[in-house]
C-alpha cells in the first residue's frame, strides 16, 4: 500500500528540494548561466579563450569580499556606504608600507590593512549602535571623510607597481591549479562568514535584530554589540579588499574604489538580501556580485549600449526590492490566516 505524505509533513529530501527550487540564489544562478551562454554564442572567446575562465573567476573577487561584508550589515537593517573609501585608504596604506619598508612581510601588511579597515568600521558601528544615528547618514558622512583622508594623504601622487614587491604583486596573478589566489581568498571569506551566520548563535541573532530590532531589545539580545560587530566585519573585509585591490592592479591612487560601495549594496540586494533586514544569505550576495561583473562584460559583447547596461542593473535592483516586499506581505498575510484558522 502506498503511504501518503501529508502536505505539512514532507520528507527531508523533498523539503530540501523545495527549498532549493524556491531559493533566490537558484534564480540568480540561472540568469547568470543564461547570460554567459548568450555571450558565448555571440563570441566563443567570451568563455573559451585561454584566459576567459581565469578572468571570469578573478574579476568578481574583490566585489565578492565587499558584498559579503555589506550583506551582514544589511541583514541587521543597516547599510555601509563607506566601504569604497575604506578600500582606497587601506590599499594606499599597503602601498606606503611597502615603500617605507620594502622587506616587510606580506602577512604584516595584510594584517595592518585588515586592522585599519576594522578600526574604521568600528567608528561606523559605534556611531550607529550607540549614537543611534541612522546608518545611511553616518556611513554617507564617513564615506566623504575617509575619501578626504586619502585625497589629502595621496594628493596627486600614486603608488606604482614598481614600488611594490614582486612577491606581493604575484598574488594578483598566481593561481592554485586553475583557480586564481584572489578567488580562493574570496571563497574562503564567503565560506567562513556564511557558516557563521547559519550555525553560530551570534549569526542567528543578526537575523533576529534585522527582522525586528525593538523585539530583539525586549528579548534581551545584545543589539548594539551585534550591530557594532557587523560594521567591524564590514570594515575589516573592506580592508582585505583594499590589499587585494593593490595586489590585483598594482597602481593605487586616491580614486581607488570609487563607486564600489554602491556596487556592493547592489550585489547584496540583487542576491536576495532584503534591504529591510532580517533575511538573505552571503551566498546570494556573492552570486549578485558575479552577476553584476558578468553583466558589465557580457552586455557590450551583445551589442547593448552603455546606457542600457546601467538600466539593466537598476531594473534588477528595483525588481529585487519589489520582490522582497511582495514576499514579506504574502508571508504576513499567511501568518494572519494561520492565526485565524
Amino acid at each position: 500500500m502506498t503511504q501518503l505524505v501529508e502536505p505539512g509533513r514532507l520528507s527531508p529530501t523533498r523539503r530540501a528540494v523545495r527549498t532549493v527550487l524556491r531559493s533566490r540564489e537558484l534564480a540568480i544562478a540561472i540568469v547568470l548561466v543564461l547570460l554567459v551562454a548568450a555571450a558565448t554564442l555571440k563570441t566563443n572567446s567570451f568563455l573559451f579563450s585561454p584566459n576567459s575562465w581565469r578572468d571570469l573567476l578573478l574579476t568578481p573577487s574583490i566585489l565578492i569580499v565587499l558584498a559579503v561584508g555589506q550583506a551582514v550589515v544589511i541583514i541587521t537593517r543597516n547599510v555601509d556606504l563607506s566601504v569604497g573609501s575604506v578600500l582606497a585608504l587601506t590599499a594606499y596604506l599597503s602601498g606606503r608600507l611597502f615603500i617605507a619598508a620594502p622587506d616587510l612581510p606580506v602577512v604584516v601588511v595584510l594584517l595592518a590593512a585588515v586592522g585599519a579597515g576594522a578600526a574604521l568600521g568600528l567608528v561606523n558601528g559605534v556611531l550607529v549602535g550607540f549614537g543611534r544615528v541612522p546608518a545611511l547618514v553616518i556611513t554617507l558622512g564617513t564615506l566623504y571623510i575617509y575619501r578626504g583622508v586619502v585625497l589629502t594623504w595621496a594628493g596627486s601622487s600614486r603608488v606604482n607597481a614598481s614600488d611594490l614587491p614582486a612577491s606581493f604583486l604575484a598574488l594578483g596573478t598566481r593561481t592554485i591549479g586553475p583557480v586564481p589566489v584572489l578567488t580562493v581568498v574570496a571563497l574562503v571569506v564567503l565560506a567562513v562568514v556564511g557558516y557563521y551566520l547559519h550555525t553560530a548563535r551570534g549569526g542567528r541573532e543578526l537575523y533576529a535584530i534585522g527582522s525586528d530590532p525593538d523585539a530583539a531589545v525586549l528579548y534581551g539580545l545584545p543589539v548594539r554589540r551585534r550591530v557594532v560587530g557587523a560594521f567591524v566585519l564590514s570594515g575589516a573585509l573592506a580592508g582585505l579588499a583594499g590589499i587585494l585591490f593593490a595586489a590585483r592592479y598594482g597602481t593605487i591612487s586616491s580614486g581607488a574604489g570609487v563607486g564600489l560601495e554602491l556596487q556592493a549594496v547592489a550585489a547584496a540586494v540583487i542576491g536576495g538580501v532584503a534591504i529591510f533586514g532580517g533575511s538573505g544569505t552571503v551566498w546570494g550576495a556573492a552570486l549578485g556580485a558575479v552577476l553584476l561583473v558578468t553583466i558589465n562584460r557580457a552586455l557590450p559583447i551583445l551589442g547593448i549600449p552603455d546606457f542600457w547596461q546601467q538600466a539593466v542593473v537598476g531594473a534588477l535592483i528595483l525588481g529585487a526590492i519589489v520582490l522582497d516586499r511582495v514576499l514579506s506581505l504574502r508571508n504576513a498575510r499567511r501568518l494572519v490566516e494561520a492565526r485565524e484558522a
